[in-house]
């Protein structure tokens, strides 16, 4: 039963990201054909879409009452998104930022992380901490549409314009994609959460473990591949701009998502632990961002190193609490 566990993990996993891939592709393109602008598809879609996998396994978990599987897969893939997707990135070409919008939203980042951790205060996320959660998602992203319009001239915007075209195909195919993209990620995202709990059940490690380390770095595949495929463009932007917007998705939408489903109980050790990693990583790559590290507007390749070298502490730590 152990190895019918494991592989529907790792099953789960890559269908989850190849589906997640078809999904962005076929949203993306389907908007292009309703007449939506690029930046509007590139904010909207391509770039809170590479969160698909974590709003869906989260909400999944929530539902069958696994909170610590739907609070670590949320929190767990802001750190992996920072420490790691931009920790590697930055060692493999060091990020130079351009872009407005970006610098805008990285203190916003730091303030909505803020308040994930003053709900937390209280060793739970009720229905009502839900509402706040996604009302201040909507009113974000009503904020950041309104800004991304007005700044035409911005970095951020041409490089969105390029990843719409990349994704463009015909309205028939653009459907399908959408369609079928969105049904595997539920199927797959549904064999994840039951490989994931059951290995946690048998190992006798929480679920919420399970959910920092293993679905963390599953779920946000999406994001290192479009921040690769991006720097590999030059769209520097764009690469940091998705790890940013993913991040509010993450602890807006998809913790909001999750609470509302079901309320969670929250583990102490999330607020004293993880919530404190996830805004200190917040915190440094503002920091980077606006040159107190390093290079303004640049995040260096020594800065990368310090990320990674943080992601591979932070990981050490959870699996030493696995092993006693």
């Amino acid at each position: 039963m152990m190895l019918l566990a494991l592989a529907a993990v790792v099953v789960g996993l890559a269908l989850l990201v190849w589906s997640a891939d078809r999904f962005v592709d076929g949203a993306s393109a389907t908007a292009s054909h309703a007449g939506m602008p690029p930046l509007l598809i590139g904010m909207l879609i391509i770039g809170f879409g590479t969160s698909a996998p974590e709003m869906v396994v989260s909400a999944l978990a929530a539902g069958q009452g696994n909170p610590g599987l739907a609070l670590g897969n949320a929190y767990g893939s802001n750190i992996t998104n920072i420490a790691l997707i931009i920790g590697l990135v930055a060692v493999i070409s060091p990020i130079k930022v351009h872009s407005q919008v970006i610098r805008k939203e990285l203190p916003i980042l730091l303030g909505i992380t803020l308040l994930a951790g003053y709900q937390l205060l209280d060793g739970q996320l009720s229905r009502n901490d839900a509402w706040v959660l996604i009302g201040v998602f909507f009113v974000l992203m009503g904020w950041s549409i309104v800004q991304g319009l007005r700044g035409k001239d911005d970095a951020l915007s041409g490089e969105y314009a390029e990843e719409v075209a990349a994704h463009a195909m015909p309205l028939p195919k653009a459907l399908f994609w959408l369609v079928l993209g969105l049904v595997l990620l539920i199927v797959s995202s549904r064999v994840l959460v039951w490989g994931a709990v059951f290995i946690a059940e048998s190992l006798g490690v929480s679920d919420l473990i399970i959910g920092l380390t293993i679905v963390a770095i599953g779920t946000s595949l999406p994001e290192l591949a479009s921040a690769l495929a991006a720097i590999r463009r030059n769209e520097h932007d764009l690469a940091l701009g998705n790890v940013i917007g993913s991040g509010l998705f993450n602890t807006l939408a998809v913790v909001g998502i999750a609470a509302g489903i079901a309320p969670l109980a929250v583990d102490p050790v999330v607020l004293q632990r993880d919530w404190v990693i996830m805004f200190v990583l917040t915190a440094v790559l503002l920091f980077m961002g606006i040159g107190r590290f390093g290079k303004q507007g640049e995040v260096t390749r020594f800065n990368g190193i310090l990320l990674l070298a943080t992601y591979v502490g932070y990981t050490g730590w959870l699996v030493s609490t696995m092993l006693r």
